[in-house]
């Protein structure tokens, strides 16, 4: 086994700024018990204990970013609304700061509501627009942006997409651009819709069923001959540098191609959790592979960090950002 200087990992990661730009939430929960059917509909009755709320989305990848010791600089588009003040003031509570924020009047700041019952959840409530920004809060947005890019100050770029409209074509090719410009690396998290818009990324990050339905796989598992050649795929075609796929419970699979030379592919093995909540899982893992790319690492403790990372956030309920500490310490332990 090679012995890395994890200390060190982990203070570059403390030097350097990342922009996320995508899709942010709140992610509200409503916890209770539940002892009676309600007598109006066969419906089980939450007698709620507890509430609180946590940032989700390309908020959450923020604030993985910033437990990991880095600066996150957070871009997106929220609304003019009680929830979009409340995000406001939730990222000034954690210390990030809000002047990526665009606020329009047109849409309302996402929101998922999980209803618990004697610890399992039982709802979920959706509140969210979906449409693509218009032509104006695209220029808003990229205009806000651009500047934060040239500036020339910037580590990575992390593009973090849920499918609630930040993203668009547009958004996402200039930043692309405005990235290759200043030599600034970019790690995509994807969903389907844009998934083949995302050329010449230096790291991309779907989960298994992303990659599935992003390229129109008819792939059952998470099969090793099918994912290297889904990587080289994206590879030859859209020039992606590095294709990280996450496969919950049989870790991460990475493939990364430099010019001519052969590919390095392997599947990195999860570590045995005590599985508690998957959510906020992904948001980690790009957190952390998108510092690792910054920070120049090889292929396999890339993979190895990111996958350590996102199986610690699956112990803890509801969405957290990893724990630096912890990570430290189970890196130099395991990797």
């Amino acid at each position: 086994m090679a012995v890395h200087d994890f200390h060190a990992i982990f203070s570059d990661f403390q030097k350097m700024k990342v922009i996320v730009i995508g899709d942010v939430m709140i992610d509200s929960y409503i916890l209770g018990r539940v002892d009676r059917i309600s007598p109006e509909a066969p419906v089980p009755v939450v007698t709620v204990e507890k509430r609180y709320d946590r940032l989700g989305g390309a908020a959450n990848v923020a604030l993985n970013i910033k437990a990991l010791g880095a600066e996150p600089l957070l871009y997106s588009v929220i609304g003019v609304d009680e929830k979009g003040s409340l995000f406001r003031k939730m990222i000034e509570d954690e210390g990030i700061s809000g002047s990526g924020i665009i606020s329009c009047n047109t849409r309302i700041t996402t929101s998922k509501s999980r209803i618990l019952g004697n610890n399992f959840q039982m709802l979920r409530v959706d509140e969210e627009v979906t449409d693509d920004l218009t032509p104006e809060n695209e220029e808003r947005l990229l205009n806000t942006l651009s500047e934060a890019i040239l500036k020339g100050n910037v580590n990575a770029i992390i593009l973090q997409d849920y499918n609630k409209g930040v993203l668009t074509p547009k958004v996402i090719h200039e930043t692309l651009s405005l990235a290759a410009s200043r030599n600034v690396p970019v790690a995509v998290d994807p969903k389907k819709k844009n998934f083949l818009l995302y050329r010449n990324a230096d790291l991309f990050k779907p989960n298994l069923k992303e990659l599935r339905d992003g390229l129109g796989l008819e792939m059952a598992a998470a099969e090793a001959d099918q994912l290297k050649q889904a990587s080289e795929w994206l590879h030859n075609r859209q020039g992606i540098k590095t294709v990280l796929v996450t496969l919950s419970e049989r870790g991460v699979f990475i493939s990364r191609k430099n010019g001519d030379e052969p590919f390095e592919q392997m599947i990195m093995p999860a570590y045995v959790r005590k599985i508690s909540d998957v959510s906020g899982a992904g948001d980690t893992v790009i957190s952390v592979a998108a510092l690792a790319l910054a920070a120049g690492l090889e292929p396999g403790l890339l993979a190895g960090l990111a996958n350590l990372a996102g199986g610690l956030v699956c112990e803890e309920v509801g969405v957290h950002p990893v724990n630096r500490a912890r990570l430290l310490s189970e890196a130099r332990l395991l990797l």
